[in-house]
């Protein structure tokens, strides 16, 4: 069972001018002269760790971490009062990533993505086919409409009620027929007595349901108000815009992935992002190595999928 390289600092870093008055912070770690590799944080609206560096041989490959719009160190951050969201959307992501390989100089890169990571990972192979490498990709998400209903508008409730009814607490008894668009409302309201503890509410259900068994201190994480914040409101505005996706765009044109190396890695319990998801994903692109961890959800640092992504990066390392 492989774990975690050891730790590691940056060797460099900056903040990049993407447009829109939008600028991403971007780091670099590993061998400078290394095989590039480019790791997409979840949410949208989470942010990079140093654990993610971890996830790649530090002695062969070029780490690039970065902080998707309006989340972790980029900035203007979404928790700000007044932030908008207008320009945050996936293709402007996927535009944000091509400026960044040419600002790094890179020619093509690895690209790894988990959750909404592999979301972007997709859009981004199926837009950009030749820049890349290989994909590993972790607890697939596509933004199909069964995909968001389970997960926000009754589904995974029937598995967790308890957990359901904090999630339901912020939401007036008659918003509770469309809660992606109730939180939408709540989330924007400029009073903090109504957006905070509906983004807190927000980020706990995700946090308390993405492990195999509930860890305190990811709630803990999730649930901190500055965070927290950033993180609802980001994830619910892609929600609400479904992506910006056609319904099933990115299994839809999968066929264009077929060239590319890739691995798809799933966890069997993984509530958040079920496996039937994996499971159209690999049918659509049969090419790839599809793994699916027995005993495991839908965080990437369980020990299963850890081990199964890589045993992944070091097979591509070569």
């Amino acid at each position: 069972m492989r774990s975690f390289y050891p730790e590691i600092e940056p060797h460099d870093s900056g903040m990049l001018d993407v447009g829109d008055g939008q600028n991403i912070y971007w780091e670099t770690s590993g061998n400078p002269d290394g095989k590039p590799t480019v790791f997409l944080h979840g949410g949208p609206g989470a942010e990079s760790g140093p654990d993610h560096r971890r996830l790649f041989d530090p002695a062969r490959y070029r780490i690039i971490l970065l902080d998707q719009r309006g989340s972790g160190k980029s900035t203007p951050h979404a928790s700000e009062s007044g932030a908008d969201l207008s320009s945050n959307t996936t293709w402007n992501l996927v535009a944000d990533l091509e400026r960044l390989r040419e600002h790094l100089g890179v020619d093509r890169w690895q690209v790894f993505g988990g959750s909404w990571g592999s979301s972007l990972a997709l859009a981004y192979a199926e837009t950009y086919p030749q820049r890349v490498t290989e994909l590993v990709l972790r607890g697939i998400f596509t933004l199909r409409a069964s995909e968001l209903d389970w997960f926000y508008e009754g589904g995974a409730e029937e598995l967790f009620p308890d957990l359901w009814e904090d999630f339901l607490a912020p939401v007036p008894l008659d918003e509770r027929s469309n809660l992606i668009a109730a939180y939408h409302r709540l989330l924007n309201d400029p009073d903090a007595a109504i957006h905070g503890p509906a983004a807190v509410a927000w980020s706990t259900w995700e946090a308390s349901t993405i492990t195999l068994l509930r860890r305190p201190e990811v709630v803990a994480k999730f649930a901190e108000p500055h965070h927290a914040l950033a993180f609802a409101r980001i994830e619910n505005h892609y929600f609400v815009n479904k992506g910006w996706f056609e319904e099933g765009q990115l299994i839809r044109d999968a066929g264009i992935l077929a060239d590319i190396p890739g691995v798809i890695i799933q966890g069997r319990y993984d509530v958040c992002t079920p496996p039937v998801t994996a499971w159209d994903l690999h049918r659509a692109w049969p090419e790839a190595e599809f793994v699916m961890v027995p005993d495991a959800g839908h965080a990437f640092d369980e020990p299963g999928i850890l081990s199964a992504l890589i045993e992944a990066t070091d097979r591509f390392a070569n």
